[in-house]
């Protein structure tokens, strides 16, 4: 997928640009709110039971320092449908991806959610079930290694997974808005923050 179109700045964050096809995004300087919306029936998905591939979604990203934390509070917008998502998202290329999403499950519960892709085929997880509208979501990266966070307050934050991962060529890191069985999925981000330190400790709450 093409890395060179520009697109929606986010004045917290390096320059961002898509990592497919162009997709629908806003940023509001007054609020410092960015929306995604998803095209009908996206996905990232390498189904590890051998299931046709899919990557029509599309990522607004910038190219990942090799030590960095990027977070966001995540909220859908409006009637889900099952599995949407607005999600963090680490891409190189169709074989190596990684996202933590806000999804909507089958069981209509919104829930936490990672998938990793580093060999091809994807590890699917479901985290903590989200009672509230909305859910903060973290990222980290250590040189190979990377941790995936959420929290409830922005202020705690509860490990996730980790994971080290190899890449082919530099990976974006942004956003994503997924919505692979419905017509569309509007995902909001806000609360965006970016660093290049990183915790002291991954599962200490900080």
């Amino acid at each position: 997928m093409s890395h060179e179109s520009a697109a929606t700045d986010v004045p917290a964050l390096p320059p961002l640009r898509w990592t497919g096809e162009d997709g629908d995004a806003h940023f509001d300087p007054d609020t410092s709110r960015l929306t995604l919306v998803s095209a009908s029936g996206v996905d990232w998905t390498n189904d590890a039971f051998g299931a046709e591939h899919q990557h029509n979604a599309t990522a607004l990203a910038f190219e990942a320092p090799d030590e960095f934390t990027f977070s966001a509070r995540v909220s859908v917008v409006g009637q889900r449908s099952t599995f949407d998502a607005g999600a963090l998202a680490i891409w190189a290329d169709r074989d190596h991806w990684a996202k933590l999403c806000f999804e909507f499950s089958p069981q209509a519960q919104a829930m936490v959610v990672s998938v990793v892709t580093a060999d091809g085929f994807s590890d699917d997880a479901n985290s903590s079930v989200v009672e509230a509208d909305a859910v903060y979501l973290r990222l980290t990266r250590i040189g190979s290694g990377w941790a995936f966070h959420e929290s409830r307050d922005g202020a705690t934050w509860h490990f996730v997974r980790q994971f080290r991962m190899t890449f082919p060529e530099p990976p974006l890191v942004g956003f994503l808005a997924q919505a692979p069985m419905g017509a569309a999925c509007t995902a909001v981000f806000d609360r965006i923050a970016f660093a290049l330190t990183v915790p002291h400790d991954l599962r200490d709450g900080t």
